[in-house]
C-alpha cells in the first residue's frame, strides 16, 4: 500500500528523479494540459483535475509528512496542480503557451516570493500544496499581462501558434 501512495504523490513515480523532481514532475501537468487542449471544455477539465488532485494531496498528505518528512521533493502532485492553474485559460493552450507557463511556474515556485514563501509555513497538508497553487496564480498573472499586451489571444490558445 506504501507503494501505491508513493507512486500516487509522486505522479507516477517522476517526483523520485535524481535531477530535478520538481522540474521533471511539473512535466505531468505539461502532459495533461497538451491531451486536453483541443477539449471544447479545457477550463472545466482543467478546474476539475487540479480539484480532484488537491482532494488527493490533500488525503496523503498525513502519509507524506509521516514516511517522507515534512513537503518532501518528491512530492510534485502540487507541482502539477500549480503548473496547470498556470494555463487556466477558456481554450486550450497552444504550444507557445506550455513552454511559456512551464518556464513562469518554475520561476515562481522556485524563487518563492513572499506569498508563496508564506503558504509553505501552513502546517499539514495544505502547506504542502498551497504554495504551489499560489505560485501557479503567480504565474496566471504573467500570463494574462503577457496575453494581453504581447500577442493576441491567437498565438495562446489551442489553434493559433503551434
Amino acid at each position: 500500500m506504501d507503494r501505491i501512495k508513493l507512486g500516487l504523490v509522486t505522479v507516477g513515480f517522476l517526483g523520485c528523479s535524481p535531477v530535478a523532481p520538481g522540474t521533471v514532475g511539473t512535466l505531468a501537468g505539461v502532459a495533461i494540459a497538451w491531451g486536453l487542449r483541443g477539449s471544447e471544455n479545457f477550463l472545466v477539465w482543467v478546474l476539475l483535475i487540479c480539484a480532484l488532485l488537491y482532494l488527493l494531496g490533500r488525503a496523503l498528505g498525513p502519509w507524506t509528512e509521516s514516511h517522507l518528512g515534512k513537503d518532501p521533493g518528491c512530492f510534485v502532485l502540487d507541482e502539477v496542480i500549480g503548473y496547470l492553474i498556470t494555463l487556466l485559460w477558456m481554450r486550450g493552450p497552444s504550444t507557445l503557451t506550455l513552454v511559456v507557463a512551464f518556464a513562469l511556474f518554475r520561476f515562481f515556485d522556485v524563487l518563492k516570493p513572499g506569498p508563496v514563501r508564506r503558504m509553505e509555513q501552513i502546517p499539514g497538508a495544505d502547506g504542502i500544496l498551497l504554495d504551489d497553487v499560489v505560485a501557479g496564480l503567480m504565474g496566471l498573472a504573467v500570463m494574462v499581462i503577457l496575453r494581453s499586451t504581447v500577442g493576441e489571444a491567437g498565438i495562446w490558445e489551442w489553434g493559433g501558434m503551434q
